[in-house]
């Protein structure tokens, strides 16, 4: 996390972008991304230039070719470590007027990043402002992964903070509670078929860093990594952008972000292609039956978006893999037949691994629906023999439209730095998860119905016709009230009766 002067850095651009005109957070981050990108090319093409120093041969792929672009500007001045020197005036005429028409025609780096700067648009609204970004941009080292990551989702969390476009932003902690539960591995391949800004294709990136060093000494596994690993699909041309900004700070060359109307293009080319799903996909919706790809539809019939996404995540799969997906709670107790033939497939087809049910306001200030994380193992022949249940009481913030931290950042999420008292689990009950979770094979098993965590057999489910909420389930522990002898609870009744009598006749003779 970024803190001190740089933070506040950010904040007086953040600052200076609203009282320039630009009012939605998300253009501000658009901006942003392309200089950040700008930047980047730069840098490569100096790595080429210095290969090719040493080495005596000419570039191969020069980014910046000799010459002059149409306008006649030679192209060597639209590099950033050229027109971050000029005035501000001649940098937003250099920027502006040559630079994004650069981009746009650039074949670029060979990154999926590049083929989504076609439509770019520069919307800076004043020379001063750009050379404050500028400024700003160039003194944060890219060298450093953490700080250049960190710098990316400190502005993406201000996405949250304003609350617009709230949908494409799941709460962090829950983001890496997921990523804990599944642990991807080196040589998985994982994709977020709703990726937005790409938070779960991030975090699983960091999390594999983090739990599996080794494996960037295999050469093979190294390019697995930065070219196949990590694939997301989105509909919405920035979402794209500043996904694959967001994958590129936090070190992962060539992340494979496409654009993809998940439900209404066939996944055929797709189907079985992936070991994880990591999602939040959109829900609450409806989709016209001629809008959707005809393969989703032969599974499950349904206008229903969040049950399209499910089949879709099920095609998606490889037998084998596993997925964790955020639901809304209609889907663990819908009636409708769609509802209850998606979670027959999922218990009976596949293998349901939990269902962590989440409070009601992990997603406020956006939304208060209450919402469920489906665990899931696709195996095409069953396996399913018991379901794990956790009911999420507590994420460590408060469930208003505040959301606020409840306790020190070092106890917060779910790896706290420090343990946690009984106090404090009862505000933060994520750790807690990430230790039963294991134990959902063994020690769970006899977990009475009546705790916050508990299996239920297969059989149960079934003769609850396939009722996947939380509520079917847990028994409420009623406790005992003492009760007296009725023989002594009436003379204590006549005593009371008797003080009263005697109460009232001194009062009537005082008043005498």
């Amino acid at each position: 996390m970024i803190t001190g002067e740089l933070k506040s850095r950010i904040d007086r651009i953040w600052d200076a972008f609203w009282s320039g005109g630009i009012s939605n957070p998300l253009e501000v981050i658009e901006q942003i991304t392309y200089l950040l990108f700008i930047r980047r090319l730069d840098d490569l093409h100096t790595l080429a230039e210095n290969k090719a120093m040493r080495t005596g041969k000419p570039i191969e792929r020069p980014l910046y070719p000799d010459g002059t672009d149409p306008q006649g500007r030679s192209y060597k001045e639209l590099r950033w470590s050229h027109f971050k020197h000029a005035e501000p005036g001649e940098m937003f005429e250099i920027v502006g007027q040559h630079v994004f028409p650069f981009l746009r025609t650039l074949g670029g780096d060979g990154s999926t990043y590049s083929t989504h700067m076609k439509d770019a648009r520069f919307t800076v609204p004043n020379a001063a402002l750009l050379s404050r970004v500028v400024d700003m941009l160039d003194g944060v080292s890219m060298d450093d992964r953490d700080t250049k990551g960190d710098l990316y989702e400190y502005m993406l969390s201000k996405i949250a903070i304003a609350g617009h476009n709230g949908q494409f932003r799941t709460p962090r902690h829950i983001i890496r509670l997921m990523v804990e539960m599944i642990g991807p591995g080196p040589d998985d391949t994982i994709c977020d078929p709703a990726c937005g800004t790409a938070g779960f294709l991030m975090e699983a990136s960091e999390y594999i860093r983090r739990e599996h060093p080794d494996a960037f000494h295999d050469p093979k596994r190294n390019h697995h990594f930065h070219h196949d690993m990590f694939h997301g699909f989105d509909f919405d041309s920035t979402m794209l952008r500043v996904g694959s900004m967001n994958m590129l700070l936090h070190g992962v060359e060539h992340p494979v972000i496409e654009y993809r109307d998940s439900l209404a293009q066939s996944v055929s080319d797709e189907a079985e292609k992936y070991s994880v799903i990591l999602a939040n996909p959109p829900f609450a919706g409806s989709l016209d039956y001629e809008s959707t790809a005809r393969d989703l539809l032969q599974v499950v019939r349904t206008k229903k978006t969040e049950l399209l996404f499910l089949v879709l995540i099920l095609r998606l799969l490889k037998p084998g893999g596993q997925a964790a997906v955020i639901v809304p709670d209609g889907v663990l107790f819908g009636s409708s037949k769609a509802h209850k033939e998606l979670r027959r497939m999922l218990v009976d087809d596949h293998k349901l691994d939990a269902v962590v049910k989440l409070p009601g306001g992990v997603f406020k200030p956006y939304a208060g629906v209450s919402t469920a994380i489906l665990f899931f193992t696709k195996t095409n022949s069953g396996g399913t023999e018991n379901v794990w249940f956790y009911d999420v009481a507590a994420d460590g913030w408060s469930l208003d439209d505040k959301r606020t931290p409840l306790m020190s950042v070092e106890k917060l999420g779910a790896r706290p730095s420090t343990d946690l008292d009984e106090a404090e689990h009862a505000r933060n009950n994520l750790p807690d998860i990430l230790a039963r979770w294991p134990k959902r094979d063994s020690a769970e098993l006899s977990q009475a119905r009546s705790e916050q965590s508990f299996c239920v057999s297969k059989g149960d489910i079934v003769t609850q016709d396939y009722d996947l909420s939380l509520n079917r389930y847990k028994e409420v522990v009623h406790e005992e009230a003492e009760h007296r002898p009725p023989l002594e609870i009436l003379a204590d009744l006549e005593r009371l009766e008797g003080e009263i009598k005697q109460s009232l006749s001194t009062l009537k003779a005082m008043i005498g």
